[in-house]
């Protein structure tokens, strides 16, 4: 490849994953995409960027890699991210977010990287009195949030051992476009803006009084990208995304209104196990990035903008995860 910088961005068919591997290409770098297309859509990725279809499960495949490219940095966003659905498929959880991370860091200390840049989640706090902070001692509660802490508790061990630095990002219910409407296991404003499309209820679990910030793609995803770019932010943990709480209930009236498709019922299911009020601190990104609060993209303009994309590329069809391991306390809702 020319020399440029090249990084590799493994999940760049998802949705964050695509939106990072755009402003990387902006950015001048060059591009390698892994992706096993289980959670995104080979239609995202950049033209510019070379697409490796793949998973990061498969050693031999990630050694291919990095001795064909000789990556400067790693940008790991390559996950299944059904967090309330890795109860049930917790191997499954375990193989594809820890292992699979395992091995990326392995080829990245082997080969040098200048930085391995590894979006976690707000799921590491667990049941903690928000706002979440960074120094806060993470809780998880479920197997998705267990194997995101394990990774960052890694990368600190190889940086302490091998000298790989790392930054580490925890964005919460980011949405936009390129999100996968057709995932009912996660996103919420993709499930519903897709109930709408279909003519279905929109459903809820619980009450709808959890509250969550949710955030915009914009908002996001050029933080992570050039995050590199800040020698500050390395050997750093940092919250990222919306400042703003709403309750899922106020969250299906803005998407009802933005969807503009006519009357929608809301129905409510049973309560998951979940934790109801998540949101975090973002003073630290906020400082570090020097983003301005004023500037950051309003839920209503946000779900407005993806609503009109949502109904340009129409719904999606839903399909049923194969791989639950345990049915035992399975939601209803997602028994076939």
């Amino acid at each position: 490849m020319e020399n440029k910088i090249t990084s590799l961005v493994t999940g760049g068919a998802g949705f964050i994953g695509a939106h990072v591997v755009n402003h990387l290409i902006e950015m001048g770098h060059n591009v390698v995409v892994l992706d096993d297309l289980s959670g995104g859509f080979e239609e995202n990725i950049n033209t510019d960027a070379i697409f490796v279809k793949g998973c990061i499960t498969d050693v031999d495949l990630i050694i291919d890699i990095f001795e064909k490219y000789q990556f400067d940095y790693v940008y790991h966003l390559a996950a299944y991210a059904a967090e309330a659905l890795s109860h049930f498929i917790r191997k499954y959880n375990y193989d594809n977010n820890l292992t699979g991370s395992i091995n990326l860091i392995n080829a990245s200390i082997k080969h040098n990287i200048k930085c391995f840049v590894f979006t976690s989640s707000i799921g590491v706090y667990g049941h903690q009195e928000p706002p979440m902070v960074e120094s806060n001692q993470p809780t998880p509660i479920d197997p998705y949030g267990i194997a995101k802490y394990a990774v960052e508790m890694d990368l600190a061990s190889a940086n302490d051992m091998f000298g790989l630095d790392y930054i580490i990002f925890r964005p919460h219910n980011v949405y936009g476009r390129y999100q996968n409407i057709g995932d009912k296991y996660r996103n919420v404003i993709g499930i519903f803006m897709n109930q709408i499309l279909k003519g279905e209820d929109l459903t809820i679990f619980g009450d709808g009084e959890q509250t969550r910030a949710f955030s915009h793609i914009d908002d996001v995803a050029p933080h992570i990208a050039n995050s590199i770019n800040y020698p500050e932010a390395y050997g750093e943990i940092i919250n990222i995304g919306g400042d703003v709480t709403y309750t899922v209930n106020n969250l299906a009236d803005v998407v009802i209104k933005s969807m503009d498709m006519g009357t929608s019922n809301k129905i409510h299911l049973e309560a998951r196990n979940e934790v109801d009020h998540a949101f975090s601190d973002h003073q630290k990104a906020h400082s570090l990035f020097n983003i301005d609060s004023n500037s950051m993209v309003d839920l209503g303009d946000g779900i407005s903008d993806m609503a009109e994309w949502v109904k340009n590329v129409g719904s999606k069809h839903t399909p049923d995860f194969t791989n639950i391991e345990i049915h035992k306390k399975l939601p209803q809702s997602w028994n076939k």
